[in-house]
């Protein structure tokens, strides 16, 4: 429907390495987690902060500063909720339960902003032939909004799903982020790196904009099983000099040679949090070697793309051990998440969280092991 083709993503969290040689951006997320986590935090680490700066030091301004999360949060709801009365829902699938805390907590907070919001089960809403309802115990309220924090992988799980789809079709409510499911896919790597796409993209995007983005996002391939011809390679990848004709190829190559990663690119409970994440110089052979089997005999229903594997920096961190009431220190790697909320035209950077893993860890993610802060921009 041409009430829906322009609609993006309100939301947008590019996943962040910092390397040696600069930024690589691994995933860009549309249904991101740690929105509620980043402002928490935000509005914690600025409390610690003194009001006045002791002589000789320098106050750190938090990117975002203090409630630049809630504040950019609620100006995104209010204006995705546009004319439509109603509360604003926050709608948590059962397989992204582990959030509901955060989200929970983060309604709360838009009270304040003078947002009426919830943070429910998909349980809890009603159809009505005059819109879609918000029912509980001591509740019943009509909805403005559903902002969907579930994957589109996972509507069949969704109880009443078709009904929300048919409020938002008949325009009873709003619903963001959209009914994309090309968004939430990785291929659009691959995508951005296909030479038959490069003129395609210089044009829409423009020389420089096109420049930057191929060199911040990783090359990538969609790991397709459709047989390549013998007189043909596969474009842009290669085994130390040897091109490369045959996926299977990837399989014999050596440790030095498989800096690569396979992960499902979407539409797949596995797709999310790291998991079905496989790296090739962290495996044994066959491990690898099973791993691209497995992706490819998956490409019919669960697509997978194979991606070149980037190093992250080392730092070394100080945290405090809540058992021993120590300060201890950790070299580790990060993972940067900028959270960016558009309203309208404007488009708003209101948190960066960082999480460090202990540099043993190959993946990066909120593991009980990371340490988890708000990025502060430091003074020069």
């Amino acid at each position: 429907m041409k009430r829906f083709r322009d609609l993006l993503p309100a939301v947008i969290r590019p996943d962040v390495i910092p390397t040696s040689d600069g930024m690589v951006i691994t995933e860009l997320d549309s249904v991101p987690g740690g929105i509620g986590l980043t402002a928490a935090l935000s509005r914690a680490y600025a409390d610690l902060q003194p009001q006045h700066s002791a002589p000789g030091t320098q106050h750190v301004p938090l990117v975002g500063g203090r409630d630049g999360m809630i504040e950019g949060f609620a100006a995104m709801l209010r204006h995705q909720r546009g004319s439509h009365q109603g509360c604003a829902a926050i709608v948590v699938s059962d397989e992204a339960k582990d959030y509901r805390p955060e989200m929970a907590w983060m309604a709360a907070q838009l009270a304040h902003q003078g947002i009426e919001a919830y943070c429910v089960d998909p349980r809890q809403v009603k159809f009505t032939e005059d819109g879609l309802r918000l029912v509980g115990e001591e509740q019943n309220l009509p909805i403005g909004l559903i902002y969907r924090f579930f994957e589109l992988f996972d509507l069949p799980n969704i109880p009443k799903s078709e009904l929300v789809q048919y409020a938002a079709k008949k325009d009873l409510v709003a619903v963001t982020p959209p009914y994309k499911p090309a968004l939430e896919e990785k291929s659009a790597f691959a995508l951005l790196h296909h030479p038959v796409l490069r003129a395609y993209w210089r044009r829409e995007l423009g020389e420089d904009c096109f420049l930057h983005l191929t060199t911040v996002m990783p090359r990538t391939w969609l790991l397709d099983p459709a047989p390549v011809p013998p007189s043909a390679t596969i474009p842009g990848l290669s085994l130390g000099d040897r091109a490369v004709t045959n996926w299977r190829d990837l399989a014999t190559a050596t440790q030095k040679e498989r800096h690569f990663v396979v992960k499902p690119s979407g539409f797949s409970e596995l797709a999310w949090g790291s998991r079905g994440v496989s790296i090739g110089h962290d495996l044994p052979q066959n491990e690898w070697a099973g791993a691209i089997d497995e992706a490819l005999a998956a490409f019919s229903h669960r697509p997978y793309v194979l991606q070149e594997f980037h190093k992250g920096r080392q730092y070394q961190l100080e945290y405090f051990d809540a058992a021993s009431g120590e300060i201890h220190q950790m070299a580790g790697r990060a993972r940067l998440s900028p959270y960016y909320f558009v309203t309208g035209e404007k488009v708003e950077l209101a948190g960066i969280l960082a999480t460090i893993c202990p540099a043993d860890k190959k993946v990066i993610h909120g593991m009980k092991d990371a340490i988890m802060v708000p990025c502060a921009v430091a003074p020069r």
